[in-house]
């Protein structure tokens, strides 16, 4: 009898920071379960997104993911798939494995019901209060076209309007109903097929609110102030949405501090789902044929470089966590290898057996974990048509062109992890400007970087 192909439990989080798991070095966060699973698995300490070609980054970040396609390829800015584009789910689901998607997708109705031959808990959309989810039940006719009627401002106006959704779980954190969802999934499935369960969390994203208990763990007064925190970033970004304005400018340090306390709150929170959702697994005595990955969309500044959000090219915003566990992957290991998400869905195929499709664009990340064999010598990365940035396995280089006006930043992330030092304007590293510089268009070229919406950064760019 064949052996049965390994099963899959990916735990996707929303606006997770590379830096925020404590056995990764951060010692003011508290994750036990997370740093488990990464001394039973290997990390990814160089793991990274594209960046994103809409305000919204987490949308074009996963619709990368589940294709496997870099930023330029994709759909749009990710707002649907296109049909030619083979996902993760649909790849499994024709491999014979029982697919099962919970909570936030941001890539379209069309697209899920592709992708998944169950799910619960469905979020359709970018961000939401955690406590009032509006969210849908798995529909096999892939509609997905139920409303409810609320009254937005019911003090002054007897308006309704309608959100998308067929329930709400009013007073349940989405964390706790995720978890929930997950938990059940694996207690009631019959183990006829291997599985692809895929947890999508919508937290570290803001608003950031948590159960108290997990809150009443962080002091802000106790936070330390990130090294590359400053009051202004130092020159325009051209990008003020809606993540730039959750806190006054100048940013101020003791406002700062709180982000960070309840932004760690909102992990320690999703630390302690994971780890009930992995207990739930073990009960199942799957465990052990089981591929577990641990991966966040994009990062977030929370201060950092001025900034607040995630609309940029700095490591905090385009560096994220990823980790492998289970039947196939090293133990207690870390990669430096250069590696980006879109490199998650080969792996899998690589992992499980399951045929790459044609149209995945990214690598599989096997040989790197079992044989620490070499990825990428750079890797290439964009925000909308103001930022494009490249880096090698030393240096990052970002250019930045808004209204007009230029901008260029050269960090030595050897030495300067926090990217605090722009050496661009140094004689003694010309040689690493012009070789960075030569990278960006050959990434340039080789991903397809020339769509009419971002070309004003292309004209505004000459050295």
């Amino acid at each position: 009898m064949a052996a049965k192909r390994p099963n899959v439990l990916f735990f996707f989080t929303d606006d997770q920071r590379y830096d925020t798991i404590r056995a990764l070095g951060n010692r003011e966060i508290h994750t036990p379960n997370l740093d488990k699973l990464a001394g039973r698995g290997t990390t990814f300490v160089n793991a990274y997104i594209m960046g994103g070609t809409s305000g919204a980054v987490c949308m074009p970040s996963r619709a990368m993911l589940h294709t496997g396609r870099t930023l330029f390829h994709i759909q749009d800015e990710g707002q649907g798939i296109a049909a030619e584009h083979v996902m993760m789910g649909e790849a499994f689901r024709r491999a014979g494995y029982e697919t099962y998607g919970i909570g936030k997708w941001h890539n379209g109705r069309e697209s899920y019901a592709r992708s998944w031959t169950g799910g619960a808990e469905i979020f359709f959309g970018g961000m939401n209060d955690h406590w009032n989810v509006p969210a849908y039940d798995f529909d096999p006719t892939g509609k997905y076209d139920g409303e409810l009627p609320y009254c937005p401002d019911a003090f002054h106006s007897n308006e309704v309007k309608h959100r998308e959704a067929d329930h709400i779980q009013a007073g349940r954190h989405s964390t706790d109903i995720f978890r929930e969802a997950a938990v059940e999934f694996l207690k009631k499935r019959d183990g006829g097929k291997p599985f692809l369960l895929y947890v999508a969390f919508m937290a570290p994203h803001d608003p950031r609110t948590m159960p108290k208990r997990f809150m009443d763990m962080y002091d802000p007064a106790k936070i330390a102030l990130p090294e590359n925190f400053v009051p202004v970033h130092p020159f325009d970004t051209g990008h003020y949405g809606r993540d730039e304005n959750l806190e006054a400018t100048p940013r101020p340090a003791e406002a700062i501090k709180r982000h960070i306390a309840e932004y760690y709150a909102m992990i320690t929170h999703l630390d302690d789902a994971v780890g009930k959702v992995l207990e739930a697994l073990e009960e199942t005595g799957e465990a052990d044929n089981t591929i577990i990955v641990f991966a966040g969309d994009n990062g977030l500044a929370v201060g950092r470089h001025g900034l607040m959000g995630k609309q940029n090219n700095y490591d905090h915003s385009v560096h994220v966590p990823l980790i492998f566990a289970g039947p196939g992957v090293p133990e207690g290991e870390r990669r430096e290898a250069l590696c980006y998400l879109i490199d998650i869905f080969p792996t899998l195929c690589g992992l499980t057996g399951v045929e790459k499709p044609e149209t995945a664009e990214g690598m599989n990340l096997v040989p790197a974990m079992t044989e620490g064999a070499g990825t990428r010598d750079s890797l290439y990365f964009a925000f909308t048509n103001l930022h494009r940035a490249v880096r090698d396995d030393r240096y990052k280089l970002i250019e930045y062109v808004v209204a007009g006006q230029r901008h260029t930043q050269l960090f030595d992330l050897k030495n300067d992890i926090h990217e605090t030092k722009d050496l661009s304007g140094d004689p003694e590293h010309g040689d690493d400007l012009r070789r960075l510089r030569d990278e960006m268009m050959r990434w340039r070229e080789e991903i397809g970087d020339r769509r009419e919406k971002e070309a004003d950064f292309w004209r505004g760019l000459t050295w």
